[in-house]
């Protein structure tokens, strides 16, 4: 998934565009989302985008009530997608269940059209119980598009027994203006029941918005804790 040639638009600059789309999306702005109106098929970068985005690729289909359900075009991107960039034998726990986040959002939010999914790979939660608090945190942010509704329910329920640990892990991040890492975890707080009421966690999502918000994945985290789960302003 390496930059293109000189002339070429980079993978940085499609996935940043598409995270954009996603988020105006999930705020009720601009028009009428279409995974294949913003990543077409025929580009070459598309699958490559897909996978980075994962299940985000199609969170606005999570929305409730659908105002645009997704279409066969749609269907054709991810499966695409899922085919080009399936996971090695020696792959991580984060690149496996970034995969089997998008199955899943795929079986939840896409037609079918009666064709089978690939398998979800088995991904193991051993990490969740056994990392100290930063990598947990760190390994947490990195599978943020995994805090949508229904997804990845066994993963959350590991993640709800270190709501404190990933407390840490946010205010850390915030100190530390690691703006991207602080979206991620916070996302998944906005998810997890039993959130310490210390830790302040809309007004932190808020000041993340605030000062991270231009890059589009920050504004992306954002958008989806506050229009799924009513947290960060």
């Amino acid at each position: 998934m390496a930059e293109q040639t000189q002339g070429a638009v980079p993978l940085s600059a499609v996935i940043a565009d598409a995270a954009t789309g996603v988020a105006l999306a999930l705020r009720g702005e601009g028009d009428p989302y279409a995974l294949s109106g913003m990543l077409r098929h025929e580009d070459a970068l598309t699958p490559a985008a897909v996978r980075v985005l994962g299940a985000d690729a199609l969170a606005p289909y999570a929305v409730e009530p659908r105002t645009a359900p997704a279409g066969v075009d749609d269907e054709a991107v991810v499966r695409q997608a899922l085919r080009a960039y399936p996971p090695g034998d020696d792959a991580s726990e984060v690149s496996l269940w970034s995969y089997r986040g998008l199955v899943e959002a795929a079986h939840a939010f896409l037609p079918g059209g009666g064709r089978p999914w690939p398998p979800a790979p088995e991904a193991g939660t051993a990490w969740v119980g056994d990392s100290p608090w930063p990598k947990l945190s760190h390994r947490v942010s990195q599978l943020a598009a995994l805090a949508l509704p229904g997804l990845a329910s066994g993963l959350a329920e590991q993640l709800a027994a270190r709501t404190d640990d990933l407390s840490r892990g946010f205010v850390r991040a915030v100190r530390r203006r690691d703006w991207p890492q602080a979206a991620g975890v916070g996302r998944w707080l906005a998810r997890l029941p039993d959130v310490p009421q210390t830790l302040g966690l809309d007004t932190g999502l808020a000041f993340v918005h605030q000062m991270g918000g231009a890059d589009p994945r920050v504004a992306l985290h954002v958008a989806a804790a506050r229009r799924f789960y009513g947290r960060g302003g």
